[in-house]
């Protein structure tokens, strides 16, 4: 029994260690951007714009978007950049045929050649990445981009692209996105500023060591170079991180630019339950991408370790829910030494500073996109924070489960367009 108890503490304090390591990094890729001004401006976009120059090919894949995809076809079709210029190509499955009735609709409204629908074939599987190869066959732009089926991109979004992309040479643009709807649920808070920290300020931390995993959109690549890497894999339920994984392995010159004005707008899941699956896809994703191995094929051990830290965190989640039933035995069964119990309020020390910069980067978050203040949606955000580590727990549990079993359907995230809508 002794020996058994003497397992345990050790085990406890490798799980504390570990715990305390991963909060610290964490709280260390958040403020990355925040810890040098120049960082931040360095990051902006251009303000004096270049004549447009580079054809764009916009890839709008969807699926089930009925509600919202007329719209977001038209606010792409109204982006400040010559129409001669840009070419949309509305994605869809030949099994979807209410979205294809929408985009058809208003591709025939429109009445502009450079719109396009392209159906494919949805056997043997329907996924987006899918698609996007099937729309890389008919793409005839210098650039290609995808949005999403809900999103709002920026006006002078290609304008700034464009530019960029002349003035620098660069290969691959990453614009940021962000979630909009931050007060529609209790989650929704913690959500979005899991992108406003992301794009702000993380991605530029994993493009100053060279390994850049991708968002799923605002992404800009060069048509010629996603025609060398072969596309996206269609068997990958993050082709975004792997292409970004991919891009890092050629070389290819990456460019990310985050500013508050600029970002394309997208709304959170609107149910807890569309949440967890969305996370769920995400983190299978990662696990695909890990056992992979291409990862390992980067250069610099730099570049190994964080591809390797991003990728198995799923996994890193799932275990920390997994070690609360033995936190709490050993909490009231097990006489810790005094020493051992000190060490371990570290991670709740971690947890509480991180909880305290969330809410700073809530207040950053309202200022710059001009919501109000409101002390009551601070006090939700406080009290949301360890349920929703709970709630990504579960979501990483679900995609090793579902990795396990060799489950690896496409778990659609449904929108509505919440983002849309006044947040008052």
């Amino acid at each position: 029994m002794t020996i058994f108890i003497a397992f345990l503490e050790l085990l406890y304090l490798v799980i504390i260690f570990v715990m305390t390591a991963q909060a610290i990094f964490n709280i260390r890729l958040i403020l990355f951007t925040w810890e040098t001004p120049e960082h931040a401006w360095l990051n902006h976009a251009p303000t004096v714009y270049r004549d447009p120059c580079l054809s764009v090919t916009i890839m709008l894949p969807a699926r089930h978007e009925e509600d919202v995809y007329r719209e977001t076809i038209q606010k792409v079709y109204d982006l400040n950049y010559p129409k001669e210029l840009m070419q949309i190509l509305a994605i869809c499955s030949d099994d979807d045929p209410g979205t294809i009735a929408e985009a058809q609709a208003k591709i025939d409204e429109l009445g502009d050649p450079n719109v396009q629908l392209v159906i494919y074939d949805s056997k043997p599987k329907t996924s987006k990445p899918r698609g996007l190869n099937y729309a890389l066959q008919v793409a005839r732009g210098d650039v290609v981009t995808i949005f999403d089926a809900e999103d709002e991109p920026h006006p002078d979004i290609l304008n700034i692209i464009n530019t960029t992309m002349l003035d620098e040479g660069v290969d691959v643009v990453q614009s940021g996105v962000q979630l909009m709807n931050y007060n529609t649920k209790w989650f929704c808070f913690l959500n979005v500023l899991e992108y406003f920290f992301w794009f702000k300020s993380s991605l530029h931390f994993f493009a100053r060591i060279g390994m850049t995993p991708l968002g799923g959109n605002t992404v800009f690549v060069r048509r010629e170079l996603m025609e060398q890497l072969g596309g996206w894999d269609e068997n990958c339920l993050t082709e975004d991180a792997d292409l970004g994984i991919r891009l890092c392995l050629s070389h290819a010159r990456l460019r990310i630019i985050y500013d508050d004005e600029f970002v394309t707008r997208e709304e959170t899941p609107h149910t807890l339950q569309q949440f967890i699956k969305q996370r769920t896809r995400w983190n299978q994703g990662f696990i695909q991408i890990f056992f992979k191995w291409e990862w390992l094929k980067l250069e610099k051990l730099s570049q190994r370790l964080l591809a390797c830290y991003v990728l198995i965190l799923p996994e890193v989640q799932a275990f920390f829910v997994l070690m609360i039933p033995v936190s709490l035995f050993m909490l009231f069964f097990v006489k810790l030494p005094v020493w051992l119990a000190m060490l371990t309020f570290m991670p709740l020390y971690c947890f509480v500073l991180a909880i305290f910069i969330e809410i700073a980067g809530l207040h950053e978050f309202l200022r710059v996109h001009k919501h109000k203040w409101r002390w009551r949606e601070v006090l939700i955000l406080m009290l949301a924070f360890f349920p929703y580590q709970f709630v990504l727990g579960l979501g990483a549990i679900r995609a090793v489960f579902r990795s396990i079993k060799g489950t690896s359907n496409w778990e659609k995230t449904a929108h509505i367009g919440q983002h849309r809508k006044a947040v008052a």
